[in-house]
């Protein structure tokens, strides 16, 4: 059962004037001023009442509100723009334990290290940094019972794309192989203030009990960012930007050579990624042999 929100809450333009906070290109702000729409967010991540939210770019509150209204454990808001937390800090007297507010650039801070398990973070991410964060947070992503996170709509599309489409790329595989994700609902350009120029999405991922396949995290990253940086061209071709004699690679991998990287799925990046660890181990051990018999 949601907790109902003390009824002295001033509405969100009022608190926006108030403070200033005309919403700044240079953080990424645009605010959700509708009610509603926040604690549809807020539901599209329950059970909340038995976890700790972790809230990028709170703003002047107005998930941040729908977040304890439908009764989080405890919300920990992460803000950088000096104006919000004043703010923050009036919503958070209203919520004695249940709000803390920590000032500092998401990109710097652990969410891990704020709040106790089981954890979640939700946000409406500011544009300029959202992918960053995400990556930046896959490498701790059991941490996480799951993330409900605002995108750009085009980004949302990355994340769940499918091999053989457009917008399958890195970002598909490096997702899709630490979690399931999928698009809830599209959030409207008008629905913000000021207006983007961009429909958004919220959407929901749900880390794995285990990767989708065997793979070290920098050596799929490498191999990602081989075969994708020239996407259109067949493997053989791409991948010799890993440094790695591209025949046996892609042989122990079990890949075809003249394949493109639109068209492996997760699971034949997994399998380039362990043979690549394989050669560069073996690489390394034929140079050094010299040196170990002297």
């Amino acid at each position: 059962m949601s907790a109902e929100a003390p009824a002295a809450l001033p509405p969100l333009r009022d608190v926006i004037a108030r403070h200033g906070l005309a919403a700044r290109r240079s953080l990424g702000q645009n605010f959700i001023l509708d009610l509603n729409l926040t604690r549809r967010i807020a539901r599209a991540a329950a059970p909340l009442d038995e976890a700790d939210i972790v809230e990028i770019g709170a703003g002047p509150g107005g998930l941040t509100r729908a977040l304890l209204a439908e009764g989080a454990r405890r919300v920990v808001a992460i803000e950088r723009d000096p104006r919000a937390l004043a703010a923050l800090g009036e919503l958070a007297a209203h919520y004695p334990a249940r709000l803390s507010v920590v000032a500092g650039d998401a990109l710097a801070l652990d969410p891990a290290a704020l709040a106790r398990p089981p954890r979640l973070i939700v946000a409406n991410l500011p544009y300029n940094i959202a992918t960053a964060l995400l990556l930046r947070w896959l490498d701790d992503i059991a941490a996480y019972e799951r993330l409900v996170l605002m995108f750009q709509r085009e980004v949302a599309e990355r994340l769940v794309a499918t091999p053989r489409t457009p917008a399958y790329g890195r970002l598909s595989v490096l997702v899709q192989w630490l979690c399931e994700a999928e698009i809830l609902f599209d959030v409207p350009a008008a629905a913000f203030v000021p207006r983007p120029k961009v429909v958004s999405s919220v959407m929901r991922l749900r880390p794995r009990a285990a990767p989708l396949a065997p793979a070290a995290k920098p050596t799929l990253e490498r191999v990602t960012a081989a075969a994708f940086g020239q996407r259109r061209k067949m493997l053989r071709s791409s991948l010799k930007a890993l440094g790695l004699p591209v025949a046996p690679l892609v042989a122990a991998a079990g890949v075809a050579p003249t394949a493109r990287a639109e068209e492996l799925p997760v699971a034949a990046f997994c399998a380039l990624a362990r043979a690549a660890a394989a050669l560069s181990q073996d690489g390394s051990q034929t140079r050094r042999a010299p040196s170990a018999a002297l």
